[in-house]
């Protein structure tokens, strides 16, 4: 049978990004920036060990948050019933000059990027992290300028896998759920919340520090340029 014009169109129209453990390392600079901020407050005078003091901080984020701003103040305000300010200082600059250095991208993410705005694919973030957070990774890697649009969670008042953030993407690109894909590292929220509206999903296996079993996904990557061979299947 011929195929028309209509039906020789890209199907995919528009593709939907988590950013953190999907574009960004996110879980390998935290682990860095945290592990240089304990070096600098125990070169600083902090009493302990590395050890105990790394677990401490990191029950402070298990319990406020990962992105919680304030992890240093409240830890040194529990271990020693008040704020040093030279040991704080000491792991302020500790962690963001790790942070610098190791925020990076997983392989290939600019070539994929690139390559889907070269497509005429739209592109969109849709995040968890703080607005500021959020900007400052994607300014810093250079990403800002390639996405048509980012949905940080926060200032909707929906976090994933609330469809709100999902619905407000696909306004945003004036794209159809069966046009888009979200890709994500996370089932619970980036899979779940797509598939509320009616997106295709791929499982972002590569940034998954979690080691998830079923991910419910559409599609599992190992690779971010393996998209591109997906949308070259659906279309």
């Amino acid at each position: 049978m011929q195929q028309t014009q209509e039906d020789r169109q890209i199907l995919i129209k528009a593709v939907f990004f988590d950013l953190d453990n999907t574009l960004v390392d996110f879980f390998r600079m935290k682990q860095s920036s945290v592990r240089a901020a304990v070096v600098a407050m125990l070169d600083a005078g902090l009493d302990g060990s590395f050890d105990e003091t790394l677990k401490q901080i990191m029950e402070i984020y298990k319990t406020e948050g990962i992105e919680y701003q304030k992890v240093f103040d409240s830890f040194l305000e529990a271990r020693l019933g008040e704020i040093n300010y030279k040991i704080l200082a000491s792991a302020v600059v500790a962690y963001r000059k790790a942070r610098e250095a190791s925020l990076v991208l997983y392989p290939h993410v600019t070539a994929t990027l690139t390559s889907l705005v070269r497509r005429g694919i739209k592109l969109a973030i849709i995040t968890d992290a703080p607005p500021m957070q959020a900007w400052l990774r994607l300014c810093h890697l250079n990403l800002h300028h390639l996405f048509d649009t980012v949905i940080v969670t926060e200032e909707l008042g929906a976090l994933k896998p609330s469809p709100i953030p999902f619905r407000k993407a696909l306004e945003r690109l004036d794209v159809q759920p069966s046009q888009a894909l979200m890709i994500g590292d996370w089932p619970e929220r980036d899979i779940v919340g797509a598939k509320k509206v009616g997106i295709r999903t791929v499982f972002a296996r590569y940034g998954d520090p979690r080691d998830v079993e079923e991910s419910f996904a559409d599609y599992e990557i190992d690779d971010i340029s393996e998209l591109n061979s997906i949308i070259e299947g659906l279309g």
